[in-house]
């Protein structure tokens, strides 16, 4: 038998295996790498976190990758050549963070890859483009198996549109599988650029999730600050907005989107929430003159109140606990927000309480996709409402 197959094979029939999951998004802050244990699988799944980091980009990284990000005119050479060397930065990334951790690249048994999306385009009828779902990630797996000899499951989305979905939130599978409780409903909000939830309710109620996007979480913010001043990436802790005051009239037009009253599951990404959307909204409302505290204001207003109106339509038990993850986890105005609007008395905390880092749950939940792949089974039709119930990811072999 081929050596890789064999040792497929060999993953598959383990009784817990070493994965790693990476995750890098919109932001593009930097890598997130999660090493994590994974036994079993399906409803028996159980991870332990053993380690993480988050590997900054280069500025040249986010300036090649940028060229091509949620734009719909391109340069097709540049995207070609990006889809190798956006694998070779992550695989380099990997083998320098294993080095650090002094784990020997044989010790990992799989690479759970989520690559670095460039396009997303929900089509289905009435959303957009007639010729249907599409999405872009690119860090090809193949390359990152060869350069790092690690079995390598990544471009997870395909899959999912292919049988139907809109290619995400798939934070939903993993969520499902690895914070179900026998007693409590739960959500599970990620708030990156964009935001997401996932409702999974108590066994006792019958272990059956839901999940959509909500809406812009920190993209915009953190466009605005960056073309306002370009040596920052993000408001630190929102303590620019915690300064200024929200303008009512520009957070109704922020959110009187069309998005906002499509009913889940839906998708969105930067290519419908960006500076594009703010500025329009300014102009609509005379707001033009406005300083930037105040508008970063209104904008984590908007994000709070959709996210507070999601998590509201749920209509799930008042002591049901939000479990955020994500950059907004770490947003002390935003979250103070989110608190404020949420008419429920739903206790908000972040996935530090189960025991999830929140600024890694997203790439433990690739991993967890990956184990599935390789060890598990099609999730039961129906146990997430909405989304089809499919194994993700290809394999690439290293040799």
């Amino acid at each position: 038998m081929f050596d890789d197959i064999e040792k497929l094979a060999s993953v598959a029939a383990k009784e817990e295996r070493h994965i790693i999951g990476l995750m890098s998004g919109t932001s593009l802050d930097g890598l997130d790498i999660a090493l994590c244990r994974v036994a079993g699988s399906g409803d028996a799944t159980r991870l332990t976190l053993e380690d993480f980091t988050t590997v900054p980009y280069a500025a040249a990284f986010r300036e090649r990758v940028a060229e091509v990000f949620a734009r719909r005119t391109i340069d097709l050479e540049r995207l070609c050549q990006l889809n190798p060397f956006v694998a070779h930065v992550h695989a380099d990334m990997i083998l320098k963070t294993l080095d650090e951790w002094r784990r020997p690249a044989d010790s990992i048994d799989l690479i759970a890859s989520h690559g670095q999306t460039v396009y997303h385009a929900p089509g289905m009828p009435g959303k957009g483009s007639p010729d249907g779902n599409a999405t872009l990630q690119l860090g090809d797996g193949d390359h990152i198996a060869h350069r790092t000899g690690i079995i390598t499951v990544h471009d997870f989305r395909q899959k999912q549109i292919a049988a139907g979905g809109e290619g995400a939130p798939l934070a939903a599978y993993g969520d499902h599988l690895l914070f179900g409780d026998e007693e409590a409903d739960r959500v599970l909000l990620n708030i990156g650029g964009i935001a997401n939830l996932t409702c999974v309710s108590s066994a006792r109620n019958g272990r059956r999730s839901s999940c959509s996007d909500i809406g812009p979480g920190n993209t915009v913010m953190d466009q605005l600050v960056q073309r306002h001043s370009p040596l920052m990436r993000f408001d630190v802790d929102g303590t620019m907005a915690g300064c200024g005051s929200v303008l009512p009239e520009l957070l109704d037009a922020l959110l009187s989107h069309p998005f906002f009253s499509q009913p889940p599951p839906k998708t969105t990404g930067p290519e419908t929430f960006n500076l594009a959307w703010l500025d329009e909204a300014i102009a609509r409302t005379g707001c033009g003159q406005a300083r930037i505290e105040d508008l970063l204001a209104t904008l984590s207003q908007c994000s709070a109140r959709s996210i507070a109106t999601a998590i509201e339509a749920l209509k799930i038990a008042p002591d049901a606990w939000v479990y955020v993850s994500g950059g907004g986890a770490r947003n002390p105005t935003l979250m103070a927000n989110i608190r404020r609007e949420l008419a429920g008395g739903h206790t908000v905390v972040t996935t530090d309480d189960l025991g999830i880092d929140p600024d890694a749950k997203e790439a433990v939940l690739f991993a967890v996709l990956a184990n599935e792949t390789i060890a598990g089974q099609r999730m039961e039709s129906g146990r997430i409402a909405g989304m089809p119930a499919v194994s993700m990811g290809k394999i690439s072999l290293p040799g």
